[in-house]
């Protein structure tokens, strides 16, 4: 997180505490950038438009993710890695703010 200057919005946390906001945040950019197919199931991207995606989601995650993904040179496997990880939050997270 050295360059955090460089960064769009803050890094998935190691831990999943900020997912929530992070996938949105992820997705509104890479929607602006017309690169939001890239994350979807059975898409057509090109090999740069991946690239492109992947550097974008692995600068913005918590350099430990970065260490544990490191072999991950697709952004659909990479994105769905860390929903399968951090997916239980939203059951934590959702309910308890429904009640404040």
């Amino acid at each position: 997180m050295a360059n955090i200057e460089n960064q769009k919005f803050i890094a998935l946390d190691i831990f999943g505490k900020n997912y929530l906001s992070w996938v949105l945040d992820v997705k509104l950019h890479l929607s602006a950038k017309k690169l939001r197919h890239t994350i979807d199931e059975d898409n057509a991207a090109s090999n740069e438009e991946r690239a492109t995606t992947l550097i974008f989601l692995r600068h913005h995650i918590d350099d430990g993710l970065k260490y544990e993904y490191l072999t991950v040179e697709n952004p659909l496997e990479l994105w769905q890695n860390l929903n399968d990880r951090f997916e239980h939050l939203k059951a934590d997270v959702l309910p308890k703010a429904l009640n404040d």
